[in-house]
């Protein structure tokens, strides 16, 4: 069976690309020997970052506007990826008249204090959100450009100020996303006639994957990054200082300097920023193993990693997506995750009203109660010598394979994850307990246990032998969502 679904997914990424994996990130091969000393400075950013496994991403911008439908067709129909943030690239629209969205871009359910505080009490740790995507559109007042939202929008709200001095205010960390090598307004073709007319190799199916090639600016690929992807960037790091986050996306077609230039760009002006791999070329500091991808073979991981996943399927608001990840399965995402040592950023997509679906209010609402009382299991903690036992296998392989298949997985109550802080060891259910549960790795060999915990419930009853450890439950202890075994050695 689990034979069946690698080849499944594998056939799912075949076919939908734009959800394929990254390549492996390797060192550079250049700037090697600053690269290192540079990662090695944000070593307390990185050490704060495994420690906490739960993020929102935010994707918001003029795309939330058409929701994944131009002129009366579905982003489906057209040509892929069919996330909603693309519907500019999907349905080949030009750039005067995609620009004319921002003026009917006037957000005013927006509220940054509301989300931050959504994010905070749904256990996440910290929020990204992009300050500009493909489209090229800025979200807060930039001087580079005048395609933003002070200048272009009725609006003239200043969205990214509002979010940063929201989680501030909160104990939220805070980091920005910005799309460096794709600008679908100013990046003219994105360097893909040049490597097709050098019959230069990348690795991806096609050099003009994203790029705009059916009414590209007039200026040249290093114009647009020397007069405006390296002045906006440095211009978010002097306007929002103590960040913790860049995240750079779809590097495909940077050359080594081009990349090196966004990395030195950001330790030059905050050094303890960790820098997406996506920064192209190997000079991530932290792994992304794909979009709502799990990875299975953790020996390909070096570096600290995080998955990011849609809540739908898109990660810019889709009105007609309603394939909303319920608690038990977020739940899941952010388990099987942490249990493999990484971290999970969960996307939110703001309407173009700005306010956020109220299927996301109400799953990450269960998913911080959870939290509450389990998260001990999850925060500050490490992988495990064993990451899960039981019955069900979950291969979750990106976008495209979740929305083909959906999520229809019933968990056993033989199905546990591990996770592990200092001398205890937590197992995690995802479903009610009967009266009492086998946990089979703990058995003798594993070492001898001192005391058994339920979280949320007290001290507990046990026998451990050599067929594993027999937890009595609490009468009447039926947790919808699960709960947690901790162990002491």
């Amino acid at each position: 069976m689990r034979h069946l679904k690698l080849l499944l997914a594998a056939f799912i990424v075949a076919n939908y690309p734009a959800y394929a994996e990254p390549p492996k990130d390797k060192l550079p091969d250049i700037h090697l020997d600053e690269w290192k000393a540079m990662n090695s400075s944000k070593a307390d950013t990185i050490e704060w970052f495994k420690q906490s496994k739960f993020g929102m991403f935010i994707h918001w911008g003029l795309y939330s506007i058409p929701g994944g439908i131009w002129e009366g067709d579905k982003i489906h129909n057209m040509r892929s990826p069919h996330i909603a943030e693309w519907i500019q690239y999907a349905a080949k629209i030009p750039r005067d008249e995609y620009a004319k969205l921002a003026s009917n871009f006037n957000p005013i359910n927006f509220d940054a204090a509301a989300i931050v505080n959504l994010a905070k009490t749904s256990g996440m740790k910290y929020v990204v959100i992009t300050t500009k995507h493909h489209d090229g559109f800025a979200l807060y007042d930039s001087a580079v450009s005048e395609f933003d939202v002070m200048d272009a929008t009725p609006f003239k709200r200043d969205i990214i100020s509002e979010l940063y001095d929201a989680c501030k205010k909160a104990g939220l960390e805070f980091g920005v996303y910005y799309s460096h090598s794709i600008d679908w307004a100013d990046g003219s073709d994105n360097r893909a006639a040049e490597y097709q007319e050098k019959g230069w190799n990348i690795h991806h199916h096609n050099v003009a994957f994203g790029a705009n090639t059916w009414d590209p600016s007039p200026n040249t690929f290093d114009e647009y990054l020397e007069q405006k992807a390296y002045p906006q960037v440095q211009e978010l790091l002097r306007k929002f200082p103590d960040m913790k986050f860049v995240w750079y996306d779809t590097p495909w077609r940077l050359d080594v300097e081009q990349s090196w230039n966004f990395y030195k760009i950001v330790y030059d002006i905050q050094p303890q920023i960790m820098i997406t791999q996506r920064i192209g070329n190997g000079y991530g500091d932290y792994s992304i193993p794909g979009d709502n991808r799990i990875p299975e073979n953790l020996d390909e991981l070096i570096k600290p990693w995080e998955t990011v996943g849609t809540f739908n399927n898109s990660w810019g608001f889709n009105g007609y997506d309603q394939d909303w990840k319920s608690p038990h399965e977020i739940l899941f995402w952010l388990i099987e995750i942490v249990s493999k040592g990484g971290n999970y950023m969960l996307n939110i997509g703001p309407t173009g009203l700005g306010g956020v679906p109220i299927e996301s209010i109400r799953n990450l609402q269960v998913v911080g109660e959870w939290l509450d009382v389990n998260g001990e299991a999850i925060y500050g903690t490490n992988k495990w010598i064993t990451t899960k036992e039981g019955p069900t296998d979950v291969v979750m392989e990106g976008t495209g394979q979740r929305e083909k298949s959906g999520f229809q997985t019933e968990f056993t109550t033989e199905d546990f994850w591990f996770t592990q802080k200092g001398e205890y060891v937590y197992a995690i259910s995802l479903v009610a307990p009967g009266a009492e549960a086998l946990i089979g790795v703990f058995d003798t060999d594993i070492g001898k246990i001192k005391t058994v915990e339920i979280l949320g419930a007290g001290k507990v009853d046990f026998e451990q032998s050599e067929h594993g450890l027999t937890v009595a439950m609490p009468d009447g202890f039926k947790p919808k969502f699960g709960y947690v075994v901790k162990v002491e050695f």
